[in-house]
Formats: C-alpha cells, sequence, structure tokens
C-alpha cells in the first residue's frame, strides 16, 4: 500500500506525538533530579541529532550567521530552562497534568506576538485564549482543591508547567525568526547548551546513576529529543496548518493515556473537561474560528460576506 505526501506526513507527525507521549515514563522511571536528566537528555539528544545532520549534510556555512548562532544560543537557554521545570512539574504533579498544563503554550505565543509586534488580537482570538485559560484552570485541578495551603508541593509543580509554557512560546517566536535555520540545527544548538551550562549548576557526580537508570537517560536522549524531533520536522512540511493543529495534540492525548496505563493516575471528569476545551480553544485560534463574532447579531452573515 502506497500513501500520498500528506498521508505519509499525517502518519510521521502522528508517530512523533505518540513517542513524546512517553517521555514522562522516562522522566519518571529514571528516578534523577530535572537538572541531571535534563543534561542527559542534552547530551544523548546532542549525539543522536549531530550524527543526522552530519548524515544529512545539514552542516553548511550558510546557517550559521552571527545572528542565527546568538538566537539559537538564547532559545537554548530559554529550552533547557522550561525541560528542568517540566520534568520537576512532572515529578510534582503528574504526567498528565504537567503535560496538559504545558500545552496551553500556544496561547502565550499568540499574545506575545500581539504585544511585540502590535497585532490585532479580534474578540474571537481572546475569547479562545479566554476558553483556554478556564481550561487551564479546570485541567491542573486548582479549582477542585479545598485546601490549597496542604498542597504546596503540587501547586509549585502547576506553576513550574505554565512558567515552562512561557519560555517555549518564546522559543516559538525565535524559531519563527529564523526561517533561514533548519529546525534540526535550532535543537542540536539548544541540546550543545545544556551539555555545557548545566554541569556548572549540578554537578553530575551528585547523584549515582545505575545500569537500569542509563537506559532511561539514554532513551530520553536518542528516542525523545533525536527520532521524535527529527519525525516532526519532518512531517510539518507535507502537512497543511490545520492537520498539524489537529495532530499536535496526539502528545498531550497520549501521555494522559500512558499515566492512566502505567500508574494509574486517571484524569478526574473535571480535568478532562478543561482539556477538551484547551484543544477546541488551540483548533479555533489556529483554524480562525468564530466564537464572539457569531454570537453578536448579524454576526455570521457579515463573516460570510467577508
Amino acid at each position: 500500500m502506497s500513501f500520498s505526501p500528506r498521508q505519509q506526513g499525517a502518519i510521521t507527525l502522528a508517530s512523533g506525538g505518540l513517542l513524546m507521549g512517553t517521555l514522562g515514563v522516562f522522566v519518571e522511571e529514571a528516578r534523577l533530579g530535572a537538572l541531571t536528566l535534563v543534561f542527559f537528555r542534552c547530551l544523548f539528544g546532542f549525539l543522536s541529532l549531530a550524527a543526522y545532520c552530519a548524515w544529512k549534510g545539514f552542516f553548511t556555512r550558510a546557517h550559521f550567521t552571527r545572528r542565527t548562532v546568538m538566537l539559537a544560543l538564547i532559545s537554548g537557554v530559554l529550552m533547557v530552562t522550561q525541560w528542568v521545570g517540566f520534568f520537576d512539574a512532572i515529578h510534582r504533579t503528574s504526567i498528565a497534568v504537567a503535560t496538559v498544563v504545558f500545552h496551553v503554550q500556544p496561547f502565550w505565543v499568540v499574545l506575545i506576538g500581539a504585544a511585540l509586534f502590535k497585532e490585532r488580537l479580534g474578540a474571537d482570538r481572546l475569547g479562545w485564549i479566554a476558553t483556554a485559560f478556564v481550561g487551564l484552570v479546570l485541567a491542573s485541578g486548582v479549582a477542585a482543591t479545598e485546601n490549597l495551603q496542604g498542597h504546596t508541593r503540587y501547586l509549585i509543580g502547576i506553576g513550574e508547567a505554565l512558567v515552562g509554557s512561557v519560555l517555549y512560546a518564546g522559543v516559538t517566536l525565535i524559531a519563527k525568526g529564523l526561517g533561514e535555520l533548519r529546525p534540526h540545527l535550532l535543537t542540536l544548538a539548544q541540546c550543545a547548551v545544556g551539555v555545557v551550562c548545566l554541569p556548572f549548576i549540578a554537578p553530575l557526580a551528585a547523584e549515582p546513576i545505575g545500569a537500569m537508570q542509563w537506559f532511561w537517560l539514554i532513551g530520553m536522549g536518542v528516542l525523545h529529543t533525536g527520532l521524535s524531533y527529527v519525525l516532526i520536522y519532518g512531517a510539518l512540511p507535507r502537512l497543511t496548518t490545520p492537520i498539524i493543529a489537529v495532530l499536535l495534540f496526539v502528545y498531550p492525548l497520549t501521555a494522559i493515556v500512558v499515566d492512566a496505563l502505567v500508574y494509574g493516575r486517571a484524569l478526574s471528569l473535571p480535568q478532562l473537561a478543561g482539556m477538551a476545551l484547551i484543544v477546541v480553544a488551540s483548533l479555533g485560534v489556529n483554524l480562525g474560528w468564530p466564537l464572539l463574532s457569531a454570537l453578536r447579531p448579524g454576526g455570521r452573515a457579515r463573516r460570510h460576506a467577508d
């Protein structure tokens, strides 16, 4: 059976999302601190991506201007920091909760982009963003927590995932300004920042590492940083925006299922409802669905007339 380029792209992007959805298990099973986990993810991710980029012939002088290198290094600091926060958030909350909270990142991109580039958001986009943050409150489980003082560890984890989503929005905006730089090389530079900087923050001798732990660490680098990014980046040029917008949610949905199956930590109905709101709002923003404008008298008629 032969597949069209678009079908191949959809299968590849979905495969990358499914693979990324298992990342939390590797984080949990490695049983190491977030700084150590991120260092080895960067190390093995760097080695695997460097091998791929060399094989594909991506290392050309044209890709490495002073501007691209500086922006890539700045994005590396943001990316490595958000990885540390996200991994620690998984330890403090759960795989599903941390992943769902992190996936409000597209809305930060819209808001930050509007602030930086003076873009007009419009009533519909603002409505979808508000919907997403209502979903965030439900999905995080904070709304159902009666005594917040007794859940300090959990709340710190929610905060880390949320800050991580803001940092990743910054990475996304920088990546948009580096259209001439292949995304594989950008990720390679980000991993290089982690390899160079993190040993100064968390000495590697601080935590002894067992044989089985090496399996999880190598897996995070090779599978969830090397292979998954190659799959995702390779698929995006073949797909339209609507298909990408839908398939990007394979990752958080897989993480929710994996957390429930492996650790028995299923989300509650309000949390699942929150996740659904985030998914719908994300599709609404990306695909330009009407929301508030459709509720106004004559709103739909004007929209069709436009």
